[in-house]
Order: structure tokens, then C-alpha cells, then sequence
């Protein structure tokens, strides 16, 4: 009897990678997938602005993260359905599978011959196609992998993929690059992929649970429309609308980081690899502390988007590689906090009928800046000094924290101290007629 509680508690002690195999094995495949993305986009865009293109590199940059982010927001009713209708293992090895075979394909022509820019642009389109379908899947299918208790330490571990998938990228990418080629890039692209594929045909995803208090599946609510979803939850809504704006200058970094590598410090990959890695090893720090951080939502996403905004500035002002990468981590840990506690927050709020397509719709909402920040930013880029780019943005994000800010006395009545939904209002049949600001 007395031995049995110590070892229950240690148990539970253990992370949940661990004591969870089935959401550990998803996991780490997602890290493998979106570090194959994040590694590809980063070494293709280190290729075109040292490599590839002599003039209009900011341009050429910009173009290439802006289609690499079209898929998440142009098939987001398409992923919707898909995610609803089908086996999340089944749409999870698909996608890691496609993805697979297009990096094979990729590797092939680009040793056979020298690789044409359209074939770039054309790689990373379909990947990042792929990639619109994993993700929303897995955030989806959490419940169903994990307990109730567990849901913030799984979206946690869900959001560090992420910030992993940046770190592998930022080390792996641009180095690859300078001593393997696009082709080398592309071996190791495909191997992620396919191992991934390989991990997630091994797991069992549990039945969902039924979404009504009897157990019974046939009285379950449809699921709604994408523009319903997002009618029915106002607060939601609104906080996304402020995340799609700052979202505007905070991924204009990934068009900043090589172009601050090549004509500000005139440095090499070694350098994009050093930068990359500091935004992610923040965001990672910031997905395993962001539970810890206190606050109200809304409250704490304001002081933490005005960080960020001193974090770009800096480097706007005082240029250095070891002032952009510590800015970079401090950049990156917000982000990271921000990612866990609203993303928590919307598992409560969203009835489970509804978060398949809110999830996509989420990815896409805050995915639509992504094109135009990327062809906006890229264009300045060959126009305007990159540390005043680096000022843009930080200016750019003190409208979004105000606007975000603004929404604490519309939500102090629905929001707890430490962040979550009031007990009452975390139940499905709440939180689906939650359109009360």
C-alpha cells in the first residue's frame, strides 16, 4: 500500500512524451516533419540570396516564403473536410508520405542536373501543401491521444515542435547548403519525411469521446461551417484578428534573418544557422515555460508583443551577430509563451465537433499575412536598409499589442487568473455558444 503511491507519483512526474507512447511517437514525427519543412525553406533561401540570384535577392527571398505559406491558407476548407472526414493516422501518414516522395523526386533531378528556380519555388509548394494537412490533424487529434489533465503539457510539446523544427533547420539548412548542395538538402528532407511516415503507421489513436453528457455519438452536434465556428466565438475571433496583424512584421524575420547575414554582418551560413538557432531555442524555452508564465491571456499577449517589438528593434539600432541572436531568443521565448497559453486556451473554448475546422481555419487566418509580409518585406529589402526593416517591424507590432490589450475588459469576466476558462464555460455546449463578448 505505501509503496504504491511514490511509484504512482513518480509516474506522473515523467514527462509526457514518455508516459504517453502514442502522443511521444506522433510527436516525433511531427518534429521530424516540420523540421524537414523548416530546414528546406531555410537552406533554399540561403541558396537564392548567396547562390542563385545576383540581383533583387530580397525579392527572390520574399517570393519563396511567400508560396511556401499559400498552402495552409488557400486549402484550409479543403484540410478542413479532410481532417473531419478521415483517420487522423490515416491524413498523418499521407501527408509525411507525399511530402517523402516529393524530396526523393527533388534530390533525384536536382543530382541528375542543375536545378531551375522554378523547381524550387514548385518543391516547396507542394511540402508546405503537405504540411497544411499534418498539423491541423495532430492539434485536432490531441484529445484523442492524450487525457483531459494532459491537454496543456501535450500543447506544449505539440508547440516546441516548432520551435525544434527552427532549431534543426537554422543548424542543418543553410549548412547543407554550403558544402552539399540543394541536392544533399533534399536527401535529408526525404529520409525526415519517410521516417515520420514509418512512426505514425505504428500508433493506435484512441476513439474520440462523445461530445454529449450521455455517451451517445448519433446526438452529437455537426460540425459547422468555417464562417459559423468563427461567428459563434466572438473572443476568439478578435484575438485572432490581433495575432494575424502582429503576424504581418513577426514572420517578416524569416525574409530579415539572411539578408541582415549577407549585407549587414557579410557573414556566411554559419551565421544564418547561429540566427535561426537563437529563434528557435527561444520559442523552445518559451513552449515548455509559457504554462508557468502568469497572467490573463489577452493581458499577458500585450506585454509580451511590446518585448518583441524591443527585441527587432535593437539590432535595427546596434548591428552585431551576437545582438541579433540574443534578440532573437527574446523574441522567440515570446512567441513560444504566446503559442501555448492561447492555443490551450481555444482546446477549451472550441467544441470538439468544431475543432477540426477551426484548427485549419486558425492555421489559415494566421497564416494569411505570411505571403504579404514575406513579398512586402522582401521587396523593401532591395530598397531599404534591413536594420530599418528590422525597425519596421518592431514599429509595426505596437498597434497589434494595443489592439490586444484592449480586449482585457471584454474578457475579464471569462478568463481566470491563471489563464483557463472558467470551469463553467469549458464545456462543449458552452463554448459553442459562446458568441457573448
Amino acid at each position: 500500500m505505501t509503496t504504491s503511491v511514490p511509484a504512482a507519483a513518480e509516474g506522473r512526474r515523467l514527462p509526457l512524451v514518455l508516459r504517453n507512447r502514442a502522443f511521444g511517437t506522433v510527436w516525433l514525427g511531427q518534429v521530424l516533419t516540420q523540421a524537414a519543412v523548416r530546414m528546406f525553406q531555410v537552406g533554399i533561401s540561403w541558396w537564392l540570396v548567396a547562390y542563385a540570384v545576383s540581383g533583387g535577392r530580397g525579392l527572390a527571398s520574399g517570393l519563396f516564403m511567400a508560396v511556401s505559406t499559400l498552402p495552409a491558407v488557400a486549402l484550409a476548407p479543403v484540410v478542413a473536410r479532410t481532417v473531419a472526414r478521415f483517420a487522423p493516422r490515416s491524413v498523418l501518414r499521407a501527408a509525411a508520405g507525399a511530402a517523402g516522395a516529393i524530396a526523393a523526386v527533388l534530390a533525384a533531378w536536382a543530382c541528375a542536373s542543375g536545378l531551375p528556380l522554378a523547381a524550387a519555388y514548385a518543391a516547396t509548394l507542394a511540402l508546405a501543401a503537405c504540411q497544411a494537412f499534418f498539423d491541423p490533424c495532430l492539434t485536432t487529434s490531441v484529445p484523442d491521444l492524450v487525457d483531459d489533465e494532459d491537454i496543456e503539457a501535450a500543447t506544449g510539446f505539440e508547440l516546441s515542435t516548432q520551435s525544434l523544427a527552427s532549431l534543426g533547420g537554422a543548424l542543418l539548412g543553410a549548412l547543407i547548403v554550403d558544402r552539399a548542395g540543394v541536392a544533399g538538402l533534399a536527401v535529408g528532407c526525404a529520409c525526415a519525411y519517410v521516417t515520420a511516415a514509418v512512426l505514425i503507421a505504428t500508433v493506435r489513436f484512441r476513439p474520440a469521446a462523445a461530445a454529449t453528457a450521455d455517451g451517445d455519438p448519433e446526438a452529437a452536434p455537426a460540425p459547422r461551417t468555417l464562417r459559423q465556428i468563427l461567428a459563434g466565438l466572438p473572443q476568439v475571433r478578435r484575438i485572432l484578428l490581433c495575432f494575424t496583424a502582429a503576424n504581418l512584421f513577426t514572420t517578416a524575420v524569416f525574409v530579415v534573418i539572411p539578408l541582415y547575414t549577407k549585407s549587414v554582418l557579410g557573414d556566411g551560413g554559419s551565421t544564418v544557422a547561429l540566427l535561426e538557432a537563437s529563434l528557435g531555442v527561444g520559442t523552445l524555452i518559451g513552449s515548455f515555460t509559457g504554462a508557468r508564465v502568469p497572467g490573463r491571456p489577452t493581458a499577458l499577449g500585450a506585454c509580451l508583443l511590446g518585448v518583441m517589438a524591443a527585441a527587432f528593434a535593437v539590432p535595427g539600432l546596434v548591428a552585431g551577430r551576437f545582438v541579433m541572436a540574443g534578440c532573437l531568443v527574446a523574441a522567440g521565448w515570446c512567441v513560444g509563451v504566446i503559442g501555448v497559453r492561447f492555443v490551450a486556451l481555444f482546446q477549451r473554448l472550441v467544441p470538439t465537433a468544431d475543432k477540426p475546422g477551426f484548427f485549419a481555419v486558425m492555421q489559415a487566418v494566421l497564416g494569411a499575412t505570411f505571403p504579404l509580409a514575406s513579398l512586402l518585406f522582401g521587396l523593401l529589402g532591395d530598397h531599404l536598409s534591413v536594420r530599418v526593416l528590422c525597425l519596421i517591424q518592431a514599429a509595426g507590432l505596437i498597434p497589434a499589442a494595443c489592439a490586444l490589450a484592449l480586449l482585457r475588459g471584454s474578457t475579464d469576466g471569462r478568463e481566470s487568473t491563471d489563464g483557463q476558462e472558467p470551469a463553467d464555460e469549458r464545456t462543449p455546449e458552452t463554448a459553442g455558444a459562446g458568441g457573448r463578448a
